[in-house]
């Protein structure tokens, strides 16, 4: 049977607007985006009712990155530094934050390049460091022999959340539910597919990868990665004691001015 979900990338627009902009607009039902996200429009002056309703990964497989030959070995050691941000809500806090966490002083030198263009600058020296995927730019820079320094969240006191995780409108997840129900289900069964068979699954993906990211090994990815899919009982879920760690880590550092509950931010069971 053909489908009727049609896919979008930020290459379409070169990040002009942010995937979960558009669910906010109107112009999709779904984002991929980090659970940040979810709590920004939940918080920002005119609230839009986000809600997170599945997690693609159980554990974060993100980090702070910088080339290993930059004399950078640990957090603290990014004082003085030049990072390159995705200038998401709380990104650039979390990284001062880990550097005070090792003992530095949080000093940045913060720089906004184009999205879509972030890592290439730091594979040119124009910037220090920035935030990656372990599992796609971390396994591009193992491909083509640049060793990397990474530093994750957890190893430096911050409770990161999940990323990413599909993101909707609340209110879409009440009018559509028996729609974005049979949608989770598909997906669902293509990740769980995915780990079965995972040259298979790489030849769906080939075509609809980025062309400057086409040297990276997809089997050696989807391999790494489906290791954080999770099963038939656990892919998807969002574990409301994690999320409510990082919720009042934001609160507590002062990165949030209100303790948010946490059955706000996740969508009722769809599966």
């Amino acid at each position: 049977m053909e489908s009727d979900v049609k896919i979008f990338t930020p290459k379409t627009d070169n990040y002009a607007t942010t995937p979960a902009k558009k669910v906010e607009l109107g112009e999709v039902d779904f984002a991929l985006c980090p659970f940040e996200s979810v709590i920004s429009y939940r918080t920002k002056k005119k609230p839009f009712p986000a809600v997170a309703i599945a997690a693609l990964l159980g554990e974060d497989l993100s980090a702070i990155a910088c080339l290993q030959d930059s004399g950078i070995s640990t957090p603290k050691d990014l004082d003085g530094q030049t990072y390159a941000s995705y200038q998401a809500r709380y990104e650039d806090e979390i990284v001062r934050q880990m550097i005070i966490n090792d003992g530095g002083n949080g000093n940045l030198d913060i720089v906004y390049p184009k999205k879509l263009g972030i890592w290439d600058t730091i594979l040119t020296r124009k910037t220090d460091a920035t935030w990656i995927f372990l599992n796609w730019e971390g396994l591009q820079a193992k491909k083509e022999n640049i060793r990397l320094s990474t530093f994750k969240m957890k190893d430096y006191g911050i409770p990161y959340g999940y990323s990413p995780v599909l993101f909707a409108d609340a209110e879409k997840v009440a009018q559509k539910e028996k729609a974005y129900r049979n949608f989770l289900k598909a997906t669902k069964k293509g990740y769980l597919f995915a780990i079965s068979n995972p040259k298979e699954a790489i030849e769906y993906l080939a075509p609809h990868v980025a062309k400057n990211d086409r040297n990276i090994d997809l089997l050696e990815s989807q391999k790494f990665t489906s290791q954080y899919y999770g099963d038939e009982k656990t892919w998807g879920t969002l574990d409301a004691k994690k999320v409510m760690e990082y919720l009042t880590w934001l609160y507590e550092k002062g990165l949030e001015r209100q303790q948010l509950k946490v059955d706000t931010l996740l969508a009722k069971s769809l599966f």
